[in-house]
């Protein structure tokens, strides 16, 4: 049953203007959306891994051997965060630390929030090493050098403000 007053209105057929604006207005959302979610994007991250990626793919091939050369080596780290005292303990694949290492680190925040630091650290005994680390969530590039070998690590820790 229609009631009377929608039974005396004349109705308007749908026409080609009718569907022209809801493409529109479909494809201007769309639209919207992507450039917010783009813009987001590019504000967290700029997707740029290496300046320039035909330099780094001649130099791939030396960073596999250096990485097999790591591996072989059997090094490890262990990083702790204790009242802004970044410490590091390298040890070899016997499970003995290995002293007299010059070690040093870039570290990074994960989303490239903040400036990055570079890290020298002092032997505090045998195989144990620090260095002060300002409050945050930073990605940490070690490099230590021993006995003619270097040995890259990488590990994330978090420094607590007053910890």
């Amino acid at each position: 049953m229609i009631p009377q007053a929608l039974a005396q209105r004349p109705r308007r057929p749908f026409s080609g203007w009718h569907m022209l604006a809801i493409l529109v207005a479909f494809f201007g959302v769309v639209l919207v959306v992507n450039l917010v979610m783009a813009r987001l994007a590019l504000s967290t991250f700029s997707g740029e891994v290496v300046e320039n990626s035909y330099v780094a793919s001649q130099r791939f091939n030396g960073w596999l051997d250096q990485a097999k050369a790591e591996r072989v080596l059997g090094w490890k780290a262990g990083l702790s965060v204790t009242d802004n005292i970044l410490q590091v303990a390298i040890t070899d694949n016997a499970g003995q630390p290995v002293p007299h290492a010059q070690v040093s680190a870039h570290a990074t925040h994960p989303l490239g929030a903040d400036t990055d630091l570079v890290l020298r650290f002092a032997e505090a005994r045998p195989g144990i090493y620090t260095t002060t680390l300002p409050a945050g969530r930073w990605q940490i590039h070690l490099l230590a050098r021993a006995g003619g070998h270097d040995w890259h690590h990488v590990a994330e820790v978090t420094a607590q403000a007053g910890q």
